[in-house]
Protein backbone atom coordinates (compact mmCIF):
# COMPACT_ATOMS: atom_id res chain seq x y z
CA UNK A 1 0.00 0.00 0.00
CA UNK A 2 1.48 3.27 -0.96
CA UNK A 3 2.01 5.84 1.64
CA UNK A 4 0.49 8.70 -0.31
CA UNK A 5 -0.72 11.73 2.29
CA UNK A 6 -3.99 11.64 0.14
CA UNK A 7 -4.72 8.43 1.31
CA UNK A 8 -4.71 9.52 5.03
CA UNK A 9 -8.12 10.00 6.89
CA UNK A 10 -9.66 13.31 8.14
CA UNK A 11 -11.78 14.07 10.63
CA UNK A 12 -13.80 17.54 10.14
CA UNK A 13 -14.56 20.23 13.19
CA UNK A 14 -18.23 18.32 13.87
CA UNK A 15 -16.89 14.62 13.91
CA UNK A 16 -17.40 13.12 10.50
CA UNK A 17 -14.57 10.98 9.80
CA UNK A 18 -13.54 10.31 5.92
CA UNK A 19 -11.24 7.54 5.27
CA UNK A 20 -8.73 9.83 2.55
CA UNK A 21 -8.67 13.20 0.84
CA UNK A 22 -10.11 11.90 -2.77
CA UNK A 23 -13.13 13.46 -3.90
CA UNK A 24 -15.55 12.86 -6.44
CA UNK A 25 -16.67 16.03 -7.05
CA UNK A 26 -20.17 17.20 -8.05
CA UNK A 27 -20.74 16.68 -12.61
CA UNK A 28 -23.48 17.04 -14.51
CA UNK A 29 -24.54 13.13 -15.72
CA UNK A 30 -28.29 14.03 -17.44
CA UNK A 31 -29.58 10.99 -16.32
CA UNK A 32 -32.66 11.28 -13.88
CA UNK A 33 -36.19 10.88 -15.11
CA UNK A 34 -37.85 14.30 -16.73
CA UNK A 35 -39.66 15.10 -13.14
CA UNK A 36 -36.10 15.08 -11.56
CA UNK A 37 -36.36 11.80 -9.82
CA UNK A 38 -33.31 9.55 -9.54
CA UNK A 39 -32.87 6.72 -11.77
CA UNK A 40 -31.46 3.30 -11.42
CA UNK A 41 -28.74 3.95 -14.01
CA UNK A 42 -27.39 6.80 -11.69
CA UNK A 43 -27.69 4.91 -8.37
CA UNK A 44 -25.14 2.53 -10.01
CA UNK A 45 -23.26 4.89 -11.50
CA UNK A 46 -22.46 6.61 -8.09
CA UNK A 47 -22.28 3.23 -6.56
CA UNK A 48 -19.59 2.18 -8.88
CA UNK A 49 -17.62 5.66 -7.99
CA UNK A 50 -18.36 5.31 -3.85
CA UNK A 51 -15.60 2.13 -3.62
CA UNK A 52 -11.94 4.72 -3.01
CA UNK A 53 -13.39 8.32 -2.53
CA UNK A 54 -13.50 9.76 0.98
CA UNK A 55 -15.92 11.96 -0.11
CA UNK A 56 -18.76 11.50 -3.07
CA UNK A 57 -20.85 14.35 -4.22
CA UNK A 58 -23.61 14.54 -6.45
CA UNK A 59 -24.21 16.55 -9.41
CA UNK A 60 -26.98 19.30 -8.53
CA UNK A 61 -30.30 18.63 -7.92
CA UNK A 62 -33.11 21.57 -7.85
CA UNK A 63 -34.70 22.88 -4.71
CA UNK A 64 -37.45 24.18 -7.08
CA UNK A 65 -39.03 23.73 -9.70
CA UNK A 66 -38.20 27.08 -11.25
CA UNK A 67 -34.50 26.35 -10.02
CA UNK A 68 -34.39 23.34 -12.99
CA UNK A 69 -31.09 23.94 -15.18
CA UNK A 70 -31.44 21.24 -17.46
CA UNK A 71 -32.92 17.75 -18.46
CA UNK A 72 -31.86 14.64 -16.42
CA UNK A 73 -31.38 16.80 -13.58
CA UNK A 74 -32.01 15.90 -9.92
CA UNK A 75 -34.29 17.00 -8.09
CA UNK A 76 -34.98 17.48 -4.17
CA UNK A 77 -38.12 19.88 -4.86
CA UNK A 78 -40.50 17.65 -3.30
CA UNK A 79 -41.02 14.76 -1.03
CA UNK A 80 -41.79 12.25 -3.53
CA UNK A 81 -37.83 12.37 -4.14
CA UNK A 82 -36.91 11.11 -1.04
CA UNK A 83 -37.21 7.48 -1.71
CA UNK A 84 -35.21 7.38 -4.49
CA UNK A 85 -32.35 9.67 -3.09
CA UNK A 86 -32.42 7.75 -0.14
CA UNK A 87 -31.61 4.29 -2.46
CA UNK A 88 -28.87 7.04 -4.36
CA UNK A 89 -27.43 7.24 -0.46
CA UNK A 90 -27.38 4.15 0.32
CA UNK A 91 -25.77 2.92 -2.44
CA UNK A 92 -23.28 5.72 -2.51
CA UNK A 93 -22.89 4.97 1.44
CA UNK A 94 -22.82 1.33 0.86
CA UNK A 95 -19.17 0.92 -0.50
CA UNK A 96 -17.32 3.52 2.18
CA UNK A 97 -17.98 7.28 0.86
CA UNK A 98 -19.22 9.74 2.30
CA UNK A 99 -22.99 11.18 0.78
CA UNK A 100 -23.23 14.17 -0.30
CA UNK A 101 -25.86 15.81 -2.20
CA UNK A 102 -25.03 19.25 -3.83
CA UNK A 103 -27.85 21.42 -3.89
CA UNK A 104 -28.80 24.19 -6.24
CA UNK A 105 -31.34 27.01 -8.23
CA UNK A 106 -30.26 27.60 -11.73
CA UNK A 107 -31.50 31.11 -11.75
CA UNK A 108 -31.42 32.66 -15.46
CA UNK A 109 -28.98 29.86 -16.14
CA UNK A 110 -32.45 28.30 -17.71
CA UNK A 111 -34.73 28.54 -20.49
CA UNK A 112 -38.46 28.88 -20.85
CA UNK A 113 -38.49 25.07 -22.65
CA UNK A 114 -37.44 23.34 -19.63
CA UNK A 115 -38.97 25.34 -17.54
CA UNK A 116 -42.16 23.97 -19.17
CA UNK A 117 -43.10 27.80 -20.57
CA UNK A 118 -42.13 29.52 -17.31
CA UNK A 119 -40.13 32.82 -17.75
CA UNK A 120 -36.35 32.02 -15.66
CA UNK A 121 -36.10 34.27 -12.49
CA UNK A 122 -33.00 35.72 -11.04
CA UNK A 123 -31.62 38.19 -8.30
CA UNK A 124 -32.94 41.12 -11.90
CA UNK A 125 -33.80 41.11 -15.08
CA UNK A 126 -30.53 40.69 -17.22
CA UNK A 127 -29.20 38.09 -19.57
CA UNK A 128 -26.54 36.10 -19.11
CA UNK A 129 -23.45 37.10 -21.62
CA UNK A 130 -23.95 33.57 -23.29
CA UNK A 131 -25.48 32.60 -26.68
CA UNK A 132 -29.60 32.27 -26.43
CA UNK A 133 -29.53 33.40 -23.30
CA UNK A 134 -33.23 35.11 -22.35
CA UNK A 135 -33.58 37.85 -19.96
CA UNK A 136 -34.96 36.67 -16.65
CA UNK A 137 -38.00 38.31 -14.28
CA UNK A 138 -36.32 39.75 -11.04
CA UNK A 139 -37.85 38.05 -7.79
CA UNK A 140 -39.53 39.96 -5.35
CA UNK A 141 -37.88 39.92 -1.76
CA UNK A 142 -41.07 37.92 -0.86
CA UNK A 143 -39.91 35.33 -3.53
CA UNK A 144 -36.39 35.45 -2.43
CA UNK A 145 -37.77 34.50 1.35
CA UNK A 146 -39.27 31.73 -0.38
CA UNK A 147 -36.32 30.26 -2.55
CA UNK A 148 -34.10 30.59 0.78
CA UNK A 149 -36.62 28.13 2.47
CA UNK A 150 -37.13 26.21 -0.27
CA UNK A 151 -32.78 25.24 0.21
CA UNK A 152 -33.89 24.51 3.85
CA UNK A 153 -36.65 22.56 2.98
CA UNK A 154 -34.58 20.49 0.39
CA UNK A 155 -31.59 20.22 3.21
CA UNK A 156 -34.48 18.72 5.13
CA UNK A 157 -35.44 16.07 2.30
CA UNK A 158 -31.66 14.79 2.36
CA UNK A 159 -31.68 14.44 5.89
CA UNK A 160 -34.34 12.40 5.79
CA UNK A 161 -33.19 10.40 2.54
CA UNK A 162 -30.18 9.68 4.36
CA UNK A 163 -26.97 11.64 3.11
CA UNK A 164 -24.04 12.38 5.22
CA UNK A 165 -24.37 16.13 4.00
CA UNK A 166 -25.39 18.99 1.15
CA UNK A 167 -23.33 21.31 -0.69
CA UNK A 168 -24.62 24.45 -1.73
CA UNK A 169 -23.85 25.32 -5.30
CA UNK A 170 -22.69 28.71 -5.25
CA UNK A 171 -20.98 28.61 -8.10
CA UNK A 172 -20.76 28.50 -11.82
CA UNK A 173 -22.94 31.41 -12.41
CA UNK A 174 -25.93 29.46 -10.72
CA UNK A 175 -28.79 31.71 -9.07
CA UNK A 176 -26.71 31.74 -5.65
CA UNK A 177 -23.23 33.43 -7.70
CA UNK A 178 -26.12 35.77 -9.56
CA UNK A 179 -27.31 37.32 -6.40
CA UNK A 180 -23.30 37.76 -5.19
CA UNK A 181 -22.51 39.04 -8.99
CA UNK A 182 -22.55 43.00 -9.35
CA UNK A 183 -23.63 42.06 -13.18
CA UNK A 184 -26.58 40.11 -12.58
CA UNK A 185 -27.52 41.59 -9.66
CA UNK A 186 -28.69 45.13 -9.93
CA UNK A 187 -31.15 45.20 -6.95
CA UNK A 188 -31.32 48.66 -4.45
CA UNK A 189 -32.67 46.83 -1.76
CA UNK A 190 -31.12 44.94 0.86
CA UNK A 191 -30.31 42.17 -2.08
CA UNK A 192 -28.29 44.05 -4.26
CA UNK A 193 -26.36 47.25 -4.49
CA UNK A 194 -23.07 47.28 -1.84
CA UNK A 195 -20.84 44.27 -1.80
CA UNK A 196 -22.44 43.55 1.54
CA UNK A 197 -25.66 43.75 0.55
CA UNK A 198 -24.89 41.24 -2.12
CA UNK A 199 -23.71 39.14 0.20
CA UNK A 200 -26.71 38.60 2.33
CA UNK A 201 -29.10 36.13 -0.11
CA UNK A 202 -26.24 33.18 0.11
CA UNK A 203 -25.06 34.31 3.56
CA UNK A 204 -28.86 33.87 3.76
CA UNK A 205 -28.97 30.41 2.32
CA UNK A 206 -26.17 29.63 4.45
CA UNK A 207 -27.76 30.34 7.68
CA UNK A 208 -31.45 28.54 6.38
CA UNK A 209 -29.48 25.35 6.29
CA UNK A 210 -27.65 25.42 9.23
CA UNK A 211 -30.96 26.09 11.17
CA UNK A 212 -32.45 22.94 9.57
CA UNK A 213 -29.69 21.07 9.99
CA UNK A 214 -29.22 21.95 13.70
CA UNK A 215 -32.66 20.97 13.94
CA UNK A 216 -33.07 17.97 12.34
CA UNK A 217 -29.63 16.48 11.25
CA UNK A 218 -26.87 14.36 13.17
CA UNK A 219 -24.19 16.62 14.94
CA UNK A 220 -22.15 14.94 12.23
CA UNK A 221 -23.91 16.15 9.36
CA UNK A 222 -21.54 18.01 7.11
CA UNK A 223 -22.70 21.53 5.03
CA UNK A 224 -20.57 22.34 2.15
CA UNK A 225 -20.47 25.47 -0.36
CA UNK A 226 -18.57 25.54 -4.12
CA UNK A 227 -17.61 28.62 -4.55
CA UNK A 228 -16.47 30.07 -8.32
CA UNK A 229 -14.17 32.59 -7.28
CA UNK A 230 -13.90 35.22 -10.35
CA UNK A 231 -16.18 36.54 -13.19
CA UNK A 232 -15.24 37.68 -16.43
CA UNK A 233 -17.93 39.70 -17.12
CA UNK A 234 -17.73 43.47 -16.37
CA UNK A 235 -19.42 44.42 -13.79
CA UNK A 236 -18.31 41.29 -12.40
CA UNK A 237 -17.21 38.98 -9.55
CA UNK A 238 -13.16 39.57 -8.60
CA UNK A 239 -11.25 37.99 -6.53
CA UNK A 240 -11.33 40.87 -3.92
CA UNK A 241 -15.32 40.20 -3.18
CA UNK A 242 -14.85 36.24 -3.09
CA UNK A 243 -12.02 36.91 -0.04
CA UNK A 244 -14.77 39.21 1.43
CA UNK A 245 -17.68 36.43 0.99
CA UNK A 246 -15.82 33.66 2.64
CA UNK A 247 -15.24 34.87 6.08
CA UNK A 248 -18.97 35.40 6.30
CA UNK A 249 -19.55 31.71 5.01
CA UNK A 250 -17.48 30.23 7.27
CA UNK A 251 -18.95 32.40 10.28
CA UNK A 252 -22.32 31.15 9.50
CA UNK A 253 -21.93 27.88 9.59
CA UNK A 254 -20.31 25.86 6.97
CA UNK A 255 -18.21 22.72 7.22
CA UNK A 256 -16.18 22.84 3.84
CA UNK A 257 -15.25 25.04 1.09
CA UNK A 258 -15.06 23.60 -2.22
CA UNK A 259 -13.48 25.77 -5.50
CA UNK A 260 -14.86 25.60 -8.45
CA UNK A 261 -11.70 25.72 -10.77
CA UNK A 262 -10.84 24.84 -14.55
CA UNK A 263 -7.08 24.30 -13.77
CA UNK A 264 -6.21 23.70 -9.63
CA UNK A 265 -3.39 26.31 -10.10
CA UNK A 266 -4.79 28.78 -12.33
CA UNK A 267 -3.90 32.41 -11.44
CA UNK A 268 -6.46 35.40 -11.92
CA UNK A 269 -8.76 35.90 -15.03
CA UNK A 270 -8.46 39.26 -14.92
CA UNK A 271 -5.02 40.40 -13.32
CA UNK A 272 -2.76 38.76 -15.80
CA UNK A 273 0.09 40.46 -14.19
CA UNK A 274 -0.72 38.02 -10.32
CA UNK A 275 1.06 35.20 -10.76
CA UNK A 276 -0.39 33.94 -7.38
CA UNK A 277 -2.80 30.92 -7.77
CA UNK A 278 -6.03 31.76 -6.80
CA UNK A 279 -6.45 29.16 -4.35
CA UNK A 280 -3.43 30.13 -2.50
CA UNK A 281 -5.30 33.60 -1.90
CA UNK A 282 -8.36 32.02 -0.95
CA UNK A 283 -6.24 29.72 1.57
CA UNK A 284 -4.61 32.20 3.19
CA UNK A 285 -8.27 33.49 3.92
CA UNK A 286 -9.71 30.55 4.91
CA UNK A 287 -6.53 30.05 7.48
CA UNK A 288 -7.52 26.48 8.12
CA UNK A 289 -11.21 27.22 9.79
CA UNK A 290 -12.83 24.58 7.58
CA UNK A 291 -11.47 22.31 5.02
CA UNK A 292 -10.64 23.16 1.68
CA UNK A 293 -11.48 21.18 -1.95
CA UNK A 294 -9.91 21.72 -4.75
CA UNK A 295 -10.05 20.90 -8.08
CA UNK A 296 -8.94 21.21 -11.91
CA UNK A 297 -7.48 19.03 -13.86
CA UNK A 298 -5.91 17.00 -11.49
CA UNK A 299 -5.47 13.37 -12.48
CA UNK A 300 -2.54 11.20 -11.45
CA UNK A 301 -1.74 10.49 -8.21
CA UNK A 302 1.25 12.82 -8.33
CA UNK A 303 -1.62 15.61 -9.31
CA UNK A 304 -3.41 15.30 -5.89
CA UNK A 305 -0.18 14.58 -3.60
CA UNK A 306 0.91 17.68 -4.29
CA UNK A 307 -2.42 19.42 -3.53
CA UNK A 308 -2.44 17.90 0.02
CA UNK A 309 1.72 18.79 0.30
CA UNK A 310 0.91 22.04 -0.95
CA UNK A 311 -1.37 22.07 2.63
CA UNK A 312 -5.07 21.90 0.84
CA UNK A 313 -7.08 19.32 2.73
CA UNK A 314 -8.85 17.62 0.01
CA UNK A 315 -7.91 16.75 -3.59
CA UNK A 316 -10.86 16.59 -6.14
CA UNK A 317 -10.61 14.14 -9.31
CA UNK A 318 -13.27 15.12 -11.72
CA UNK A 319 -13.67 13.72 -15.40
CA UNK A 320 -10.62 11.09 -14.06
CA UNK A 321 -12.94 9.49 -12.39
CA UNK A 322 -15.56 8.87 -15.06
CA UNK A 323 -12.72 7.42 -16.69
CA UNK A 324 -11.28 5.50 -14.15
CA UNK A 325 -14.04 4.48 -10.95
CA UNK A 326 -10.74 2.45 -9.34
CA UNK A 327 -8.53 4.74 -9.32
CA UNK A 328 -8.35 4.62 -5.39
CA UNK A 329 -8.05 1.24 -4.99
CA UNK A 330 -5.56 0.82 -7.94
CA UNK A 331 -3.40 3.75 -6.09
CA UNK A 332 -3.81 1.29 -2.83
CA UNK A 333 -3.05 -1.68 -4.60
CA UNK A 334 -0.25 -0.43 -6.05
CA UNK A 335 -1.33 -0.56 -9.32
CA UNK A 336 -0.90 2.55 -10.95
CA UNK A 337 -0.05 1.68 -14.05
CA UNK A 338 -3.29 0.28 -14.69
CA UNK A 339 -5.13 3.22 -13.83
CA UNK A 340 -7.19 4.44 -16.79
CA UNK A 341 -6.60 8.22 -18.37
CA UNK A 342 -8.62 7.59 -21.39
CA UNK A 343 -12.28 7.16 -21.84
CA UNK A 344 -12.99 4.29 -24.69
CA UNK A 345 -16.70 3.62 -26.08
CA UNK A 346 -16.45 0.07 -25.62
CA UNK A 347 -16.46 0.53 -21.82
CA UNK A 348 -19.50 2.28 -21.74
CA UNK A 349 -21.26 -0.82 -19.75
CA UNK A 350 -18.69 -1.50 -17.53
CA UNK A 351 -18.42 2.49 -16.04
CA UNK A 352 -21.79 2.92 -15.96
CA UNK A 353 -22.08 5.39 -18.58
CA UNK A 354 -25.55 5.99 -19.77
CA UNK A 355 -26.73 7.59 -23.20
CA UNK A 356 -27.43 10.95 -22.15
CA UNK A 357 -24.08 10.94 -20.14
CA UNK A 358 -21.84 9.76 -23.27
CA UNK A 359 -23.61 12.47 -25.28
CA UNK A 360 -22.72 15.31 -23.17
CA UNK A 361 -19.43 14.02 -22.83
CA UNK A 362 -19.13 14.29 -26.26
CA UNK A 363 -20.36 17.37 -26.67
CA UNK A 364 -18.83 20.13 -24.37
CA UNK A 365 -16.27 18.38 -22.70
CA UNK A 366 -14.99 16.43 -26.03
CA UNK A 367 -11.75 17.64 -25.75
CA UNK A 368 -11.18 17.07 -22.30
CA UNK A 369 -12.17 13.53 -21.37
CA UNK A 370 -9.81 12.07 -23.70
CA UNK A 371 -12.01 9.81 -25.63
CA UNK A 372 -10.08 7.21 -27.44
CA UNK A 373 -11.56 5.71 -30.83
CA UNK A 374 -11.60 2.37 -29.65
Amino acid sequence: MSDYQFLKPYTFANGATVRNRIVMPPMTERSAFENGIVSNDEIEYYRKRAGGVGIEITGCANVSELGKGFEGELAVNEDRDVPQLARLAAAMKSRGAKAILQIFDAGRMTNTAILRGEQPVSASAVKALRPDSETPRELSEEEVETVIKDFGDATKRAIKAGFDGVEIHGANTYLIQQFFSPHSNRRRDQLGGTLDQRMNFPVGVVEEIRRVVDKYAPSTFIVGYRISPEEIEDPGIRIEDTLTLIPNLIESGIDYLHVSLNRVWQTSLNNKTDTQPLIEKIQNVVAHKVPMIVVGQITKPADAEKVIEDDFEFAALGQELIREPNWVQKVVAGDEDSIRYELSPSDLDELGITAPLWDFLNGPFKKTIHITNA
